[in-house]
């Protein structure tokens, strides 16, 4: 067989497979619920920290959760969505704030 030839068995035959679609991630609303505890400057603070929201956004989203009672901080992934969530309940914990949030679909 010439030099840079590969070698092929005939016995084999391949066959491409058709390309299967994935369907992107479900998506996920992290949810902040008003209490009459929680200061505000530590809101917009978490959005920030939590959040990655510049402090007009963050201030914008606290007055809405303030004035509705709830309020998106953001839409995620799943597991991205449910660790934000944990990380608000800490934060407001070491801080000793009642800040609830939830997760749900979007």
């Amino acid at each position: 067989m010439p030099r840079g030839t590969p070698e092929r068995d005939p016995g084999v035959v391949t066959q491409s497979r058709p390309k299967q679609k994935t369907k992107p991630p479900a998506l996920y609303k992290v949810l902040f619920h008003n209490d009459d505890y929680t200061t505000m400057e530590f809101v917009v603070w978490v959005l920030q920290a939590v959040f990655h929201h510049d402090e007009t956004t963050a201030t914008e989203i606290m007055l809405h959760v303030h004035r509705r009672g709830i309020g998106v901080a953001g839409v995620y992934a799943r597991d991205i969505a449910e660790t934000r969530m944990a990380e608000v309940e800490r934060l407001a914990r070491v801080h000793e704030f009642p800040l609830r949030c939830s997760v749900e679909e979007a």
